[in-house]
């Protein structure tokens, strides 16, 4: 019988990988995207392609009001999203695009979703190597919560754990790239700018280390920028 992952699917790179990869691995795919009051809704669509590029058997777009929280440039269009910053210095702090437990919440849906379809696994594209900086990105955080979700389902107390995969965390922007240009990912299917324009910005955190990526992997990104930042094409 073949087992059945929960993916969790943002619309960006990593998470289009991420579900690949839980394709290529044998697994019956449920996409899982999540309207939380983020700026635009450009990176849905795209994560609603992603989803029908892995033969998805369902994709539900989860709705939630994270904006009520605030305190989120990504939720609350009174910040200012940071942009233009040095590559050298993305990672160091965190930034305002942190929305605060997102993953934790998105994490907690996803479990109670792939209980409700006795899925063996949740798939999650986080990264600790070439990222914003966000706490609810890194191994040990992933740990944790695999600890947690061991004890928190009647599945898992019956013997049977749902497993948190992030096979992504440790690899660098350019190495996801390289892994998804071998999973035949279509990378134009993906957004990952913080702004929802016509094109992406070139100038967020996000997309400096999308062009970061490509231009490691020695690869020119099919996705249209505003902005191409001189380093780019030194």
């Amino acid at each position: 019988m073949t087992e059945k992952a929960v993916c969790l699917i943002s619309g960006g790179l990593d998470s289009c990988v991420t579900a690949h990869i839980a394709k290529k691995e044998g697994y019956k795919i449920y996409a899982l995207s999540f309207n939380y009051g983020q700026r635009h809704k450009k990176e849905i669509e795209c994560a609603k392609e992603i989803a029908c590029s892995v033969d998805a058997v369902e994709h539900v777009v989860f709705d939630l009001d994270l904006e009520r929280l605030g305190r989120s440039s990504l939720t609350d269009k009174s910040i200012r999203i940071e942009q233009d910053n040095r590559l050298k210095d993305i990672g160091k702090k965190i930034p305002s695009t942190y929305v605060p437990a997102r993953n934790t919440v998105f994490l907690s849906i996803g479990l109670a979703y792939a209980e409700s379809i006795n899925a063996d696994a949740i798939f999650i594209g986080v990264n600790a190597t070439d990222y914003s900086g966000y706490p609810d990105c890194r191994p040990k955080y992933i740990k944790a919560y695999q600890k947690m979700a061991d004890l928190a389902t009647k599945r898992s107390v019956e013997g049977k754990n749902i497993q948190i995969k992030a096979p992504l965390i440790n690899l660098s922007k350019a190495q996801i790239i390289k892994k998804g240009l071998k999973l035949n990912v279509s990378f134009d299917k993906t957004w990952s700018c913080y702004k929802g324009g016509k094109k992406a910005c070139g100038r967020c955190d996000s997309c400096l280390l999308r062009l970061k990526g490509f231009k490691e992997a020695r690869l020119k990104d099919s996705l249209q920028y505003d902005f191409i930042p001189e380093w780019v094409d030194d």
